[in-house]
């Protein structure tokens, strides 16, 4: 079962935007000298949406090389399922502990499209596939019946639930196996998310304050509600300010600031604008980054 804090990895890069190694590396050292628990290479806040196959593989394999304790869940989905199935395929030779696969997008499935399409990738691997909701992205939601369905399915461990919808997260969490994980993909909702039952999240916060994030998740596993709602109030102005455009520009911002690569990313993504740089500047003089 995969449970605790995971940090969607932002990918460094370079200032003619090429994938920045040595910094991907210091990454995951940082990462994991202050208790995160997985480590989510190629998701959205990686931008691998605008990786090619091989860069996008090539992160992964350093980021499994380099971690030494943490488990790496591997962004592998696509909304062809075929292509979704090979970069599963090759992210578990690689050597990762699980997959993360999102909703198919673009193409608007039905729910039975949708069970299927992680049915054929569950089947695929041996590793646990962890299916991602996320509405906003993919313009499809993957209901609580189709949740319910999809923990019977040998192989898929959980679900990166970030469908903003508490209601429905409840639902999922009441009607899946106790080693079905669900785990919060919105920073935000981490708390309420947790205190209904959820495993973890897999934060973009975490990336600039693993600490922070991991200590606060860590005590809601132990249920000591309180502290970890004191540091959940904390962070709720970054929580916030993570999204002041479109993720992961303003964590690229952050990092950037922290030394973790150039503040560069790939077309269509472009660097933060001046009024939102502003905006966040405001927030993070509450921390010390």
């Amino acid at each position: 079962m995969l449970f605790g804090t995971g940090t969607a990895l932002i990918t460094p890069m370079n200032r003619d935007g090429s994938v920045n190694e040595e910094q991907l590396r210091r990454l995951v050292t940082f990462q994991e000298e202050n208790g995160v628990d997985m480590l989510l290479p190629c998701g959205s806040t990686g931008e691998a949406a605008t990786l090619n196959t091989e860069e996008h593989l090539k992160v992964i394999e350093i980021v499994i090389d380099q971690a030494k304790s943490a488990k790496v869940v591997a962004g592998a989905g696509s909304n062809c399922t075929q292509e979704a199935i090979e970069l599963s395929k090759a992210a578990e030779d690689l050597g990762a502990d699980g997959i993360l696969s999102i909703s198919p997008y673009y193409v608007k499935p039905t729910q039975e499209g949708i069970f299927r399409h992680y049915e054929a990738i569950a089947k695929s691997v041996e590793i646990p596939v962890i299916v991602y909701n996320v509405p906003g992205r993919t313009n499809s939601n993957i209901t609580a019946d189709t949740e319910a369905r999809l923990a019977q399915v040998p192989n898929i461990g959980g679900v990166k639930e970030a469908s903003g919808n508490i209601d429905q997260i409840r639902e999922i969490i009441d009607r899946t196996p106790k080693d079905f994980s669900v785990l919060s993909g919105d920073d935000a909702m981490t708390y309420d998310v947790m205190c209904s039952g959820g495993a973890g999240v897999f934060s973009v916060v975490s990336n600039c304050l693993p600490k922070e994030v991991s200590t606060m998740v860590d005590l809601l596993r132990e249920g000591k509600k309180e502290q970890a709602k004191e540091i959940h109030d904390r962070l709720m102005p970054l929580f916030k300010g993570a999204f002041v455009e479109s993720n992961p520009i303003p964590i690229k911002y952050i990092m950037s600031k922290m030394g973790f690569g150039d503040n560069v990313l790939r077309l269509p993504l472009t660097p933060i604008s001046a009024g939102a740089q502003e905006k966040l500047e405001q927030i993070l003089s509450q921390y010390d980054l």
